[in-house]
C-alpha cells in the first residue's frame, strides 16, 4: 500500500506540470506575475511608510549614491553620469532660485524637445518642489498659450531652438507677469531672458531637502497634456503619489541596472516621460535618449551603444518592419520591447525579422486609473485579466450605442455588463487606490470623464473611452476609441481643436473633423467635412497655409470634403459614421474631395489616380 501511494505521488509530480500547461497554459506566469506585483506593492507600501516623505527624486538620489559614476544619459556624443546629472541639476536649481519672480514651490511650464537639459531641469525643479508641465514642443500660438494658462504657470523655461514659437506668445506672456527664460547664453528679444549663462556661472552645492517640505503624495508632480475627445489640450494631473508608482514600469518587467534603455518618444509624452526616463530611476539603467525616432537610423543606434531595452508604440515598430532589409537586421543585443498599439500581424514580422525580442504590450492612459499587462507575450492582446487585478482594480466591460456614442442602460438605469467575447466599453471605478485626479483648471471635462450608477446606484467609474475586448483565456484586446479623438502618428488628435482652427478661415462656414483608416498604416489620418460660406469659394493654396501655419504635422485634415451643409443629429451633433465607413474613396464619395500635396502647398482634388496612389502607398502620408 505504501509502495503505490509512493507510485502514485511520483506519477503525479510528472503528469500535474503537464496537465497544467494543457489545461491552464499560462498558470505559471500567472504565479510569477503574481510574486512580482507583490514585490512591487511592498517596496511601494514600505516607500510611503518612509519619513521624511519618499519621492520620485529621493530614488534619483540614492542612485547617485550607490553609482555615481555609473553613465545615466547617452545623447549623441555626450555622456552624462548619475552624479554630473545631479550637479547639472543643481546648478539649474541654484540659477532658478536667484532668479526674480519664482520662488520655490511655484509651476514651472517646460517647452523642450529631448535633450539632456530637459531631464536636469525636471530634476532641478523637483528639488525645488516645484511642479512641471510638459508641454509639447509641436503646438503653436493660440494652443501653446492655452497649455501654459491652464496649469498657471509662473515660470516659462524654453529650449533655444523654440524662440520664435515663445515670441509668437510673448506678449500675452507679459502682460500676465510670467518670466520667460530661455536656454541660452544671450538673447536679444525684450521679454525673454537667457538662462544658460546664468545656469553656468550658479554653484553645484546640494539644495536643501526643506525646499520640498511643503509637499504631501497629492501634490501635483506634472503635468501631462492629452487631447482627450474634445476641445483643446487638457493638463493632466500627475500627483507625487502617482509617479512613485511609475518606478515599478520597468523593474516589474525584469529590467535591470545592467540594461541599457533607448529613449525615442517624446518626453513630454506619458510613454517617454514615464517608461523612457522614470523608470530608468528605480532600475539604476542607462539612459540611451534620442531627439526624435528615426526608423534609418534605429538599430544602428541599437548596436552603437549596446541597447538592451526598447520602448514603443504601435506606428514605431510597423515603421522599423518598412524599412529596406539588411543582412545585419538580427545583429543587436535588444532582448526587451515596452509599449503599447502593436498589430498581431506587426507583431509576428517584427519578430521573425528582427529575431528574439521580448515583446511587453501593456494598455494604460495618462489620466486613467486603469492598467493591463501581457505579461505572457500572447500576440495582439493589451493585457490579461485574473481575479486578484479586479480585486485591487475593479473593472467592467459594458454595452456601448456607438451612434448615440454613449453607453447602453437597463430599465433601472444601469449600464449592462457586457459577455465575455463580445467589444464593450472599458470603465474602472474610482477609489482610493485608483482614484481619478482629473484636468487642471478644466472641471467641465473632469466631469465627463466620470461615469456614475454604472452596476448600482451611486457608484463612480471612470470612462476610459476606449472599447475592449475579452477572450475565453482572458486577455484583453483594444477594439476602437470612442468620442472625437483619433489617433496619427503617435499623437491623439482632437477633433474640436482642429475644428475650431479650420473655423478661422475666411471660406469655410463650419468643420466636421473625424479620423478616417487608410489601408497599411496604424490609427486614423485626419478628414474634415466641410461647407462653404455663401458665395465662398474654396482656396486649396490659401487653406493649406493656415492648416500647417497653426497646426502640427500629425493633427492636419489630409483630406477635405466639401459639402453643401455640414450633417447634424436631432441634437445637433455633427454625425461621423457615415462620413468614417465613406473615407476618402472617390467612388463613394460624390462630394468635391481635396488631399493635402506638401509638394505644391495646396489642397488638391482626390482623382482616382491620386486616391489608388495613396493606397499603394506612392503617396505617404
Amino acid at each position: 500500500m505504501e509502495l503505490y501511494l509512493i507510485s502514485i505521488l511520483l506519477a503525479s509530480i510528472f503528469i500535474i506540470p503537464f496537465a497544467l500547461k494543457t489545461f491552464s497554459p499560462y498558470v505559471w506566469m500567472d504565479f510569477l506575475y503574481f510574486g512580482d506585483l507583490l514585490r512591487i506593492l511592498v517596496t511601494y507600501g514600505a516607500r510611503r511608510r518612509r519619513r521624511p516623505l519618499f519621492f520620485v527624486l529621493d530614488r534619483f538620489l540614492e542612485q547617485t549614491v550607490a553609482c555615481p559614476d555609473k553613465l545615466f544619459i547617452a545623447f549623441g556624443d555626450e555622456r552624462h553620469t548619475y552624479a554630473d546629472a545631479d550637479r547639472k541639476s543643481n546648478k539649474i536649481a541654484r540659477a532658478l532660485q536667484s532668479q526674480a519672480g519664482y520662488t520655490s514651490g511655484d509651476t514651472v511650464a517646460l517647452f523642450m524637445g529631448n535633450e539632456p537639459t530637459f531631464v536636469f531641469t525636471w530634476l532641478a525643479l523637483a528639488k525645488l518642489g516645484s511642479p512641471v508641465a510638459l508641454l509639447n514642443y509641436n503646438i503653436r500660438t493660440k494652443s501653446l498659450l492655452h497649455c501654459f494658462n491652464c496649469c498657471k504657470a509662473k515660470v516659462l523655461v524654453a529650449a533655444s531652438d523654440l524662440k520664435e514659437a515663445v515670441e509668437d506668445v510673448l506678449p500675452s506672456l507679459i502682460e500676465q507677469g510670467v518670466v520667460v527664460l530661455l536656454m541660452t547664453k544671450h538673447c536679444d528679444t525684450s521679454g525673454i531672458q537667457s538662462f544658460l549663462d546664468k545656469v553656468e556661472e550658479a554653484p553645484d552645492s546640494p539644495l536643501p531637502r526643506s525646499l520640498r517640505s511643503h509637499l504631501s503624495f497629492k501634490s501635483p508632480a506634472v503635468y501631462i497634456y492629452t487631447s482627450g475627445t474634445t476641445g483643446l489640450p487638457k493638463a493632466a494631473l500627475v500627483n507625487q503619489n502617482r509617479l512613485l508608482t511609475a518606478l515599478a514600469i520597468l523593474s516589474s518587467n525584469g529590467v535591470t541596472s545592467k540594461d541599457v534603455m533607448y529613449t525615442n518618444l517624446p518626453l513630454y509624452h506619458t510613454a517617454g516621460f514615464f517608461v523612457g526616463f522614470i523608470g530608468p530611476i528605480e532600475t539604476g539603467s542607462t539612459i540611451v535618449l534620442k531627439r526624435k525616432f528615426s526608423a534609418s537610423q534605429f538599430w544602428d543606434d541599437c548596436r552603437k551603444y549596446n541597447v538592451t531595452v526598447v520602448q514603443y508604440i504601435g506606428e514605431v515598430m510597423r515603421y522599423l518592419c518598412c524599412t529596406p532589409k539588411r543582412d545585419n537586421d538580427k545583429d543587436h543585443k535588444v532582448r526587451l520591447a515596452i509599449g503599447n498599439g502593436i498589430r498581431a500581424e506587426v507583431w509576428k514580422e517584427f519578430l521573425n525579422r528582427f529575431g528574439n525580442v521580448q515583446i511587453r504590450e501593456f494598455y494604460a492612459s495618462t489620466e486613467g486609473n486603469i492598467g493591463f499587462l501581457n505579461y505572457p507575450g500572447k500576440m495582439g492582446a493589451v493585457g490579461r485579466v485574473h481575479f486578484l487585478h479586479q480585486k485591487l482594480f475593479p473593472y467592467t466591460l459594458v454595452k456601448y450605442d456607438t451612434e448615440r456614442d454613449e453607453p447602453v442602460r437597463d430599465a433601472n438605469g444601469l449600464c449592462i455588463k457586457s459577455p465575455k467575447g463580445e467589444t464593450g466599453l472599458l470603465v474602472s471605478k474610482i477609489t482610493d487606490i485608483a482614484p481619478f485626479e482629473g484636468y487642471a483648471q478644466n472641471k467641465e471635462q473632469t466631469e465627463r470623464k466620470k461615469l456614475r450608477d454604472v452596476l448600482k446606484k451611486g457608484d463612480l467609474y471612470f470612462n476610459t473611452g476606449d472599447l475592449m475586448r475579452i477572450d475565453k483565456d482572458n486577455f484583453i484586446y483594444f477594439q476602437d476609441r470612442v468620442g472625437d479623438t483619433f489617433r496619427w502618428k503617435g499623437e491623439n488628435v482632437a477633433t474640436t481643436e482642429v475644428s475650431d482652427i479650420l473655423s478661422f478661415i475666411d471660406c469655410l462656414q463650419e468643420a466636421n473633423v473625424y479620423g478616417v483608416q487608410v489601408p497599411g498604416h496604424e490609427g486614423r489620418v485626419g478628414m474634415a467635412a466641410v461647407s462653404l460660406k455663401e458665395d465662398g469659394e474654396f482656396d486649396g493654396s490659401k487653406v493649406y497655409k493656415h492648416v500647417v501655419s497653426y497646426l502640427p504635422s500629425y493633427a492636419r485634415p489630409r483630406f477635405i470634403r466639401i459639402q453643401s451643409a455640414v450633417e447634424v443629429t436631432g441634437t445637433f451633433k455633427q454625425m461621423k459614421v457615415k462620413l468614417v465607413a465613406q473615407g476618402f474613396d472617390p467612388g463613394q464619395v460624390q462630394d468635391p474631395l481635396y488631399f493635402l500635396d506638401d509638394c505644391v502647398k495646396s489642397y488638391v482634388p482626390v482623382t482616382a489616380q491620386l486616391y489608388s496612389s495613396i493606397l499603394s502607398g506612392s503617396i505617404k502620408l
